[in-house]
């Protein structure tokens, strides 16, 4: 593999240039007269005028002889004369800041020729290895406008949320660095390994981490592919969608400069509401008097009436965790700069940014070590586009990101699980010295006499982490025209090299412990007593390290032509190699260490007639190591058809209402060998390693052999995962004001690796059998809705509206063969969760008594009643939990925005929401009391009681131990996870041009923004975004004040 990747760049390298070489430019003049001014037999000689948009003469524009060096540049007047061309030329026609025009020579001798600005130029989309004009397009393709994915947030990958019809998003957590949202591209459509869709930067596949932290600002275009044909061509990694975005590149023209910076104010959307000190020892009273009325109360009447007059706060400590260890808001920053400009013969692109992003978290000031989150990002970009010869185009393009990261020891979603179940009584977070350690050097941290409960201040200053990470990618394209085979033949290879590494180091101490051994009252005086010996320093550092390369080499010939200005043809062959090589630190296994490689060949041809009748058809033939030679290699085919009904004759009377107005539908195969992880790759091969029972011989049994462990049988009927896509789609435009879009789309995902279930222990297998057994349906509909009208040349609106319900379903599964419909996956949505059935909390004890045996523990009046799903007297998760609720991704994503302007003045607004989308309130995580844990809000407001016996409580029965019975997965936990958010809203306001136009500058713009700004939603006590990490880092509300200049 190695040879044939060395020698295919070679050979793409070799046959370019030599290719190129009679292309190259000549070292002619262009003059008013012909440059070639040699007559030969065949020739002609033409004369003609070339024009702007409006009618005025071009002077200086080029005209050349497509293929040749023959060739004129205009007069002042716009004309060029005397030039000597065949009956089969073409000439092409351009100017700087205008599209280039190829106008066909046959049958004329004399042209006027109009051309068109660059901002006139077609909407072009970003296909498969290709751009194709959107009017042509018979995929399913959503793009969106990379000016709407700028948002507040550093992150990239939170502006995707309700912006694509077909893209479900969301986001969990909004710890930095670690906000990425989760997206998938028309559902989940498999309970396999690999779910989300494959992500393309400039042809090059990419992380979403690196997704995450790309620049708005240097994004030319963002599509989504979501159908077969237009995801089949990019073989065993599309069958999940694929996202496509391309940068910018440089324009011909003077240097541009444009320079962007946001202040930002980010603060949490929504915090989980926990009790003060005095609430908790009256909770914690009656949750230990229901458990046992014979015990004495744990906290005495004299210290809960201490607290409350606030005597010694060492003694009496009444602690808000949270005050004490974050902050209301964090300031953060953006900066970025970017260039492009460039000629004839070479554009260029460069760009810098540089983020600040930090954390919630207070700075400890007793350490000499920060310890709240601080990350440090710099985005270097330069793509260069040169034109070598008049027939070759070269592109070089290199993106680097830096990153730099200090932190606490502990994740910062770790030290906020602390802070919300940190007992706020038990003990202070750093005691004042007693008499006896009046001097001590190190701080002397609070816990309790048995140093079982967290001390959250503790874990948060102990240490911190710092540490770097780069991802440096490079990539070199040539083009060569091959117009002297035929013409709108081209050749292109692409050479991609990407790295990433890491490097984390924490360093951390042992905090000393102490508690309170007594306390004089009479004299406010207590002592102290050492619970755990600690460190005054810094121990040596635990490193981890990781370094990964991808290298990518691609060769294709492309076809575009057009023939009688009818009939459109295209067509490509490209063949693509790829090797993964991973050398991280504690990798699971040798086969996880060992380079992936991946290879393949794909075709894909189009034809259109006079823009009415379009036919789309694909082949990828793709192989992949990890199957069997038997199954290694697949074929994966992809057809679409479409028909613009608007372009008939017979559709001019409705032409006014629907200027536009296109059916389409496509058909294919993708296939999908991300099955596994890859420690489980080569699934023809077994899995087998030391370890295991072994056995013992001899007279006194003292030798023994070490036995082996079995971790993977070999299969060699192992193949790759098909998914098979059909789409129908409608586009038209409604009265030259929206752009309209709807699709229904079906999946079949079949061949689903996983596990055989039930297999008899008589087969004597050791380890888990696997096979291609699974199988989901899935089916949606997604639609967006574009609507732009220009009131007059100062006013305009432009909105969008976009809707994705996506529904996927198992079908085939391996299972046991239940007696009991309900404990099947089949006819149950993937993602779909299961447990009991909470009819109310128990009466009494002789409703206890008289009920179904719960095989929880003690159950007493007050706890949660389940039902008894299968009748037989008992409940049990595995015979009584039944499916409930919708699946934990939504099935329904949708967002609405507006933006109008008027003069300089702009404001814009965008909404997103989610539904059919349910969570789990993790019970056992907000149980109150379990370990000293603390109480929210909600369980003091809203609890059982003897006095207080409501069926339908939030939280059951209190009780000063872990519960089992209240925490199980029930209905009584479940909650719907529906949301509108207004996810942005921007003003903005422009310098008028009258004042630009007396400085160097082109653009000044200075504006406020705003995300995540309110919500509407069913579920209060948290985000309902985070799901069932509601007391994990909460999202953030970004306010952003931004200037942009360009010159």
């Amino acid at each position: 593999m190695r040879k044939t990747l060395y020698y295919g760049l070679s050979l793409l390298l070799s046959c370019c240039f030599i290719v190129a070489s009679p292309y190259a430019y000549g070292s002619s003049d262009m003059t008013n007269s012909p440059m070639d001014e040699v007559s030969q037999q065949g020739k002609k000689s033409i004369t003609g005028t070339v024009l702007d948009e409006n009618g005025n003469p071009l002077a200086g524009a080029t005209v050349l002889v497509k293929g040749s060096n023959a060739g004129s540049i205009t007069d002042n007047e716009g004309r060029f004369a005397g030039l000597s061309v065949k009956e089969t030329d073409y000439l092409e026609v351009s100017y700087l800041g205008y599209i280039q025009q190829d106008v066909a020579v046959k049958g004329k001798t004399s042209f006027t020729i109009t051309l068109q600005p660059n901002e006139a130029m077609e909407e072009v989309i970003v296909t498969g290895f290709q751009e194709t004009k959107k009017e042509s397009i018979v995929s399913a393709i959503e793009t969106v406008n990379p000016k709407d994915l700028k948002v507040p947030s550093s992150n990239f990958t939170n502006a995707l949320a309700g912006r694509v019809a077909g893209l479900i998003s969301y986001q969990r957590s909004g710890e930095p660095g670690r906000d990425n949202s989760e997206f998938f591209i028309r559902g989940v459509t498999t309970f396999g390994y690999a779910q989300s869709p494959l992500i393309m930067v400039d042809g090059f596949e990419t992380t979403s981490d690196a997704l995450a932290d790309i620049e708005p600002d240097n994004i030319e275009s963002f599509s989504v592919l979501k159908d077969a044909t237009a995801a089949a061509l990019y073989g065993s990694k599309g069958a999940n969608g694929v996202i496509v975005v391309t940068t910018k590149q440089g324009s011909e023209g003077k240097l541009s400069v444009s320079f962007r910076h946001e202040s930002k104010i980010s603060t949490p959307t929504q915090l989980p509401e926990t009790v003060d000190g005095v609430t908790y020892m009256r909770l914690f009273n009656s949750a230990q008097f229901n458990d046992n009325p014979a015990l004495p109360a744990r906290y005495s009447t004299e210290k809960i009436q201490n607290t409350i007059a606030g005597l010694n706060p060492m003694v009496y400590p009444n602690i808000d965790w949270y005050d004490m260890m974050f902050k209301n808001a964090t300031y953060n920053q953006h900066y970025t700069i970017n260039a492009n400009g460039g000629g004839k013969i070479a554009r260029y692109y460069m760009a810098v940014s540089y983020d600040k992003d930090t954390g919630i978290l207070k700075e400890n000031r007793t350490n000499n070590f920060k310890n709240n989150i601080d990350i440090n990002r710099f985005n270097l970009m330069a793509k260069i586009n040169i034109n070598l010869t008049r027939t070759t185009r070269a592109e070089v393009n290199m993106n680097s990101i830096f990153e730099s990261y200090t932190g606490p020891v502990v994740e910062a979603t770790t030290i906020f699980n602390n802070v919300m179940a940190g007992n706020p009584i038990e003990f202070p977070a750093v005691w004042e010295p007693d008499a006896d350690h009046v001097g001590v050097k190190h701080v002397m941290f609070g816990t309790d006499p048995s140093n079982s409960m967290t001390n959250p201040y503790s874990e948060m200053v102990k240490g911190y982490k710092d540490g770097f990470t780069s991802n440096i990618s490079s990539q070199f394209t040539l083009e060569q025209d091959l117009d002297f085979i035929t013409r709108g033949l081209k050749f292109r290879g692409k050479a991609s090299i990407a790295t990433y590494a890491s490097h984390d180091s924490k360093r951390s101490y042992t905090p000393y412990k102490y508690a309170l051994e007594n306390y004089d009252a009479m004299n406010d005086t207590y002592k102290l007593q050492q619970i755990a010996e600690g460190t005054e320093f810094l121990g040596n550092p635990t490193q981890t390290r990781s370094a990964t390369s991808k290298s990518y080499y691609e060769l294709g010939l492309h076809y575009t032509r057009e023939f009688a200005e009818k009939h459109n043809v295209s067509a490509a062959v490209i063949y693509t190699m790829e090797e993964d090589k991973n050398t991280t630190g504690n990798l699971e296994s040798i086969q996880a260490s060992l380079p992936a490689r991946n290879q393949g060949v794909r075709g894909r041809a189009t034809y259109a007639y006079d823009g009415r009748y379009m036919a789309e058809v694909s082949l990828t033939y793709n192989g992949s190591e990890k199957f069997d030679e038997s199954k290694r290699w697949g074929l994966f085919p992809a057809i679409g058809l479409g028909y613009m009904i608007s372009g008939e004759r017979w559709w001019e009377p409705m032409k006014k209402v629907f200027p536009s107005f296109k059916l389409k539908y496509s058909w294919g195969r993708v296939g999908n060998d991300e099955i596994a992880s890859a420690s489980e790759r080569f699934f023809f091969l077994s899995d087998i390693q030391n370890g295991g029972s072994g056995y013992a011989w001899g007279k006194t049994f003292a030798s023994s052999y070490g036995g082996i462990k079995i971790n993977r049988f070999a299969n060699p009927d192992i193949q790759w995962e098909i998914s098979e896509k059909v789409n129908y789609g409608i586009e038209f435009n409604l009265l030259n004001f929206a752009d309209v879009m709807v699709e229904y789309f079906t999946e079949n995902r079949s061949k689903i690796y996983m596990a055989r279930q039930n297999l008899p222990s008589s087969m004597g297998m050791t380890a888990n059998v696997y096979g291609n057994l699974g199988e989901v349906d899935s089916s949606g509909i997604d639609a967006s809705l574009d609507i732009k009208h220009d009131f007059n040349a100062d006013t305009y609106i432009t909105g969008r509206f976009n809707f994705t319900y996506a529904h996927a379903e198992t079908i085939v599964a391996s299972e046991p063969d239940y007696k009991e419909p309900w404990r099947s996956k089949v006819g149950h949505p993937v993602g779909q969760k299961w447990g009991l059935v909470a009819e109310r909390l128990f009466i009494d004890e002789a409703d206890v008594a008289n009920s179904p045996k719960q095989s929880f523990g003690d159950t007493r009046p007050g706890d949660i009643k389940y039902k008894d799903v299968n009748n037989d007297g008992q409940i049990t998760t595995d015979m009584d939990a039944v499916p409930m609720g919708y699946p934990t991704s939504p099935e329904i994503n949708y967002g609405f925005g507006v933006s109008f302007g008027w003069k300089g003045l702009d404001i814009s607004t965008f909404f997103q929401g989610q539904d059919r989308v349910s969570f789990f309130i993790n019970a056992g995580g907000i149980s109150p009391f379990v370990g000293q844990r603390n109480a929210m809000k909600i369980i003091a407001d809203d609890h059982w009681s003897p006095d207080n016996p409501v069926a339908q409580s939030f939280w059951p029965r209190l009780s000063a131990s872990n519960n089992a019975n209240n925490t199980q997965q029930s209905t009584w936990w479940i909650r719907n996870g529906r949301i509108v958010r207004m996810k942005s809203l921007e003003l903005g306001y422009s310098l008028p041009d009258s004042v630009l136009s007396k400085t160097p500058l082109k653009l000044v713009r200075i504006y406020f923004s705003g995300s995540n700004l309110f919500k509407i939603s069913d579920f209060d006590l948290w985000d309902p975004e985070m799901g069932s990490n509601g007391l994990g880092y909460p999202l953030q509300r970004v306010y952003s004040l931004g200037l942009q200049i360009t010159f």
